[in-house]
């Protein structure tokens, strides 16, 4: 177990940044769980902040990947984590996330885990950074905001009160790449300074490139971002505008599609049919 040299340092969060700071030691702890961590594990945390999740990361065992853009955050991370930083333990990389790749940061497919408290308005650019990539982890858990982990889980999602049967853009975007599960509700007290809503713990599981090894992956995003870009439009409406209409109509029979659907109606599964049967006709 590491030995920390001093206690947490304290930070007056940047709102430019979207920092809420973990105050709480309970939530690392679940999060660790859910991503399995354990001793020899390569785990990447992004905005590490005061290091409140990075010292439960290491008194797991894990060797830590730390990525801050934050240079007050750096300098307090190099006071408080000086033996595993010297053990090499930890690795602290002073840079904005979305400037730098994992392969970058040496990591290797299915070879690291991401565990993060992360920043509400980075949410869907983190997730595809990580996600939609060559370079894959094998888990990822975020602390995000209650509302995006619901929208992501969607239908008939456990751990939440809400029972959508509805898709969106974002859920479909991730479960194009794995599964999501719906952990735990963080109380905005468990952070400083407070945010104004609720979080959520979320983990992606299963996460692999295999549902496009027949189906090109950017030809189901366009169709994808394309079905959504009149959320209240029926489906056939919003693909008609590529899609020769009677192509459509013959698809959507085939594939037992009613002709009013809407893009949030179609489970991950049936989207990944519908384009793999419109490929052709592209």
């Amino acid at each position: 177990m590491p030995i920390m040299d001093r206690r947490l340092e304290t930070i007056r969060a940047k709102k430019s940044l979207g920092q809420h700071f973990l105050k709480d030691k309970q939530v690392p702890r679940i999060m660790a769980d859910a991503a399995t961590v354990s001793a020899g594990d390569t785990v990447l945390e992004v905005g590490p902040g005061t290091g409140v999740l990075t010292q439960e990361l290491l008194h797991r065992g894990a060797h830590v990947i730390a990525v801050e853009t934050d240079s007050r955050s750096v300098e307090a991370l190099n006071k408080t984590f000086v033996s595993a930083i010297q053990s090499q333990q930890l690795q602290i990389v002073e840079c904005d996330i979305l400037n730098t790749t994992p392969s970058e940061l040496g990591l290797t497919t299915g070879e690291y885990k991401v565990v993060a408290n992360i920043p509400y308005y980075i949410s869907g650019q983190l997730f595809r950074f990580f996600l939609d990539t060559d370079i894959q982890p094998s888990t990822l858990v975020f602390l995000v905001q209650k509302e995006v982990a619901e929208r992501i889980v969607g239908p008939n999602r456990t751990g939440s009160r809400v029972r959508s049967e509805k898709e969106s853009l974002l859920s479909l975007s991730v479960k194009a790449f794995g599964t999501p599960t719906y952990i735990k509700t963080v109380k905005k007290r468990y952070f400083s300074p407070p945010p104004k809503v609720d979080s959520a713990i979320i983990a992606i599981n299963d996460i692999s490139h295999s549902r496009f090894d027949t189906l090109d992956a950017p030809f189901f995003f366009e169709l994808l971002h394309l079905g959504f870009a009149a959320r209240r439009k029926q489906l056939l409406g919003n693909l008609s505008k590529v899609f020769a209409r009677e192509i459509l109509i013959d698809t959507f029979s085939t594939l037992g599609i009613d002709e009013k659907v809407r893009g949030e109606d179609l489970s991950i599964e049936m989207w990944l049919t519908l384009a793999a049967a419109l490929a052709i006709h592209r």
